[in-house]
């Protein structure tokens, strides 16, 4: 009888345990959002979901630079210790971990939720469903194509405010006679800022449908051509307005110089913005923004970040990872998380009125396909990528290499890339 009583009872214990309701759990997730700004914007993920009713505990993994956290969170699913999710960005990497089938399938939480009806531009989805299946949660809309401007630089230099690159180039001199750091940039993880900028610069020159015909066709003709070597020559002619202090900085300490009136301009992405918000800086009267190097030609691009999933053997931590997917995703989330991150919401159904006047210029712009630009991780490998890097960090630093030695080899990069 004794025996039976147990039993009964050992039954039960593991029907709560496997058929009954999903238990709180721990979840590992590894980001690089480590500056002050993106700081704030990621606790509204970790409060969210520390907060969510189900005693769930968001464990902060915070690497420095997307490359590092990329190949750390590639190494861990590697060695089979993968963590319960990760921030990525959509790309050639990403797709693998798909193939690999390494990531946990999210279309019942997106079908539940009519991710496909609520996420908007419809290139913003397309990254995370694929083949019919969702992979991966999109939290942001985020653009590379920003120029941030202090409004004080400009007005003590007696200089008007800049509406494209070419603008403040010409204005460049009178704002370094004023004592000023004309123009703001870093060097560090290997040039990825400096990237960043030339990237902005070749869509300025080439325009997108041949910016992506030469990245999607692997074009070495037109990556040897005179737009190319024109975005070299004005990448040279940038130089002399930065400050010697820039080989070793990262982007918000760059940022930065801008916020305390040290520089006049920096090229920088989006997030930019949610350091200036950060500072408690309003975009009226501490600074100014340029979308795009034109403001005559507004463009975004609209990749942004991703959180993906891995596979784990607890149904606990199963559970919790689509807990956390689903909210990530929630309107009251979305916004708090993109106000602090100086990002756009991927839900095109939340109300952004009280936005600043520069992320008004990116909400007006991603209405119109024809101002949207496809992020170049994209295209290429991560390989290519380096190469990419490398190429234009040491363009920038070596005065000793030609505008047309950088065509050439630009040139030979793409039209051997994978």
């Amino acid at each position: 009888m004794r025996y039976r009583i147990l039993t009964a009872a050992l039954a039960a214990s593991a029907a709560l345990q496997f058929g009954g309701p999903a238990r709180a759990a721990d979840l590992e997730v590894i980001h690089w959002w480590t500056s002050k700004g993106e700081s704030a914007a990621v606790s509204q993920f970790a409060k969210a979901f520390d907060n969510d009713g189900h005693g769930d505990k968001w464990v902060d993994s915070a690497i420095a630079l997307g490359e590092t956290a990329r190949s750390t969170v590639m190494q861990r699913v590697l060695g089979g210790d993968p963590p319960g999710a990760a921030q990525f960005n959509p790309g050639r990497q990403y797709e693998e971990l798909i193939s690999g089938g390494k990531l946990l399938d999210l279309t019942d939480i997106a079908t539940a939720g009519k991710w496909d009806q609520v996420i908007r531009p419809k290139a913003i989805g397309s990254a995370c469903l694929v083949d019919g299946h969702w992979w991966c949660v999109p939290v942001n809309i985020h653009s590379n194509y920003w120029a941030w401007y202090s409004k004080p630089v400009f007005e003590k230099a007696g200089v008007p405010e800049p509406k494209s690159l070419a603008d403040f180039i010409a204005a460049a001199p009178k704002i370094k006679e004023a004592g000023f750091i004309p123009f703001a940039i870093g060097g560090d993880g290997n040039g990825w800022q400096i990237q960043l900028l030339f990237q902005d610069m070749v869509t300025e020159a080439l325009g997108v449908a041949k910016r992506d015909e030469m990245y999607t066709k692997k074009s070495a003709e037109i990556a040897g051509g005179p737009e190319m070597k024109g975005v070299f020559t004005q990448l040279r002619a940038l130089k002399q307005f930065t400050d010697n202090g820039y080989a070793n900085r990262n982007w918000n300490d760059t940022t930065n110089l801008v916020i305390t009136g040290k520089a006049g301009l920096q090229v920088m992405g989006d997030w930019a913005r949610g350091e200036f918000a950060a500072a408690g800086m309003t975009g009226v009267k501490d600074f100014g923004c340029m979308i795009g190097l034109n403001e005559a030609k507004p463009v975004v691009s609209t990749d942004g970040d991703i959180i993906v999933f891995f596979k784990q053997n607890n149904p606990d931590v199963e559970a919790a990872q689509k807990r956390l997917a689903a909210l990530l995703i929630s309107p009251e989330v979305q916004v708090a998380f993109n106000n602090a991150k100086g990002s756009m919401p991927v839900r095109g159904d939340v109300d952004m009125s009280t936005a600043d006047p520069c992320m008004q210029k990116s909400l007006k712009a991603v209405e119109d396909p024809a101002n949207i630009v496809t992020a170049t991780n994209r295209f290429i490998t991560e390989n290519t990528n380096q190469q990419l890097n490398e190429l234009v960090a040491q363009f920038f630093a070596d005065d000793s290499m030609t505008a047309d030695d950088a065509t050439a080899k630009f040139a030979t990069i793409i039209g051997n890339s994978d």
